[in-house]
């Protein structure tokens, strides 16, 4: 059973329609990447999905049960987790508060102290900046901290908006490697809007190429990467003859 069904979702914001009948599928340990050009609906798709963008139409299934009409709050308390591109942490708040905020679902301290160990073996610089204030982190730490924070809920599943967004591509580099180590030690699929396409692809298992807010590929992300006919769409490379 696929963790999450987007069945034919028109989404968009007030009468604007933005996405026009997009299906994807998420199984179970899967980075799923959503690629394509700016502006061809990436980051509306996973925001009609998870309820802060208007669905006009169709459905999501998550872990088997219909949850289209729950509002984001309730998708959060099923196990949904979306870390937006900006305003994802709370600045004056120290960074272990941030913490005690994203595990405010939790009920057993036993859990918390779980999520926390887990949070820190992956992003061990948080532990160190447990009592900073987070407005005082770089840019590339307060993005650790607001996927940190998403963890601590216990997600089933976690949705990220360009999480790389205006990084330098070193410090870009490593915040998707840490995806990979979230992947793998924390069990938890993802659903990924990314700027840098082609790390997207080489390191998703799956993606969704989107233009004109419709799917025009999906595939394993290696192989969408190596198909010309798609490199100009998302990587801008042109090729003899084109």
């Amino acid at each position: 059973m696929p963790v999450l069904e987007a069945r034919d979702i028109v989404g968009g914001y007030r009468d604007s329609v933005v996405i026009h009948g997009v299906t994807i599928t998420l199984g179970d340990g899967e980075i799923v990447a959503l690629v394509g050009p700016n502006g061809s609906g990436k980051s509306t798709l996973i925001k009609t999905i998870y309820g802060v963008a208007r669905l006009f139409s169709g459905k999501v299934i998550f872990l088997g049960r219909d949850v289209t009409a729950l509002p984001p709050e309730q998708k959060t308390r099923e196990g949904m987790s979306f870390v937006p591109q900006t305003d994802n942490i709370f600045p004056d708040l120290t960074v272990m508060e941030n913490l005690e905020m994203g595990a405010y679902l939790l009920d057993d301290p036993g859990k918390f102290k779980e999520r926390l160990e887990l949070v820190f073996s992956i992003f061990p610089d948080l532990e160190r900046f447990r009592d900073r204030l987070a407005g005082s982190l770089s840019g590339g730490q307060r993005q650790m901290l607001a996927m940190a924070r998403a963890l601590m809920s216990e997600p089933k599943l976690m949705f990220l908006d360009e999480p790389t967004a205006g990084l330098a591509p070193k410090i870009a580099m490593e915040l998707l490697r840490v995806l990979l180590k979230i992947r793998d030690e924390a069990k938890i699929p993802m659903l990924l809007v990314e700027q840098h396409a082609k790390r997207a692809l080489e390191m998703s298992d799956r993606a969704y190429v989107l233009a004109g807010g419709r799917v025009v590929a999906e595939g394993k992300g290696r192989d969408i990467l190596e198909r010309e006919d798609l490199q100009e769409l998302f990587l801008g490379v042109k090729h003899a003859g084109a």
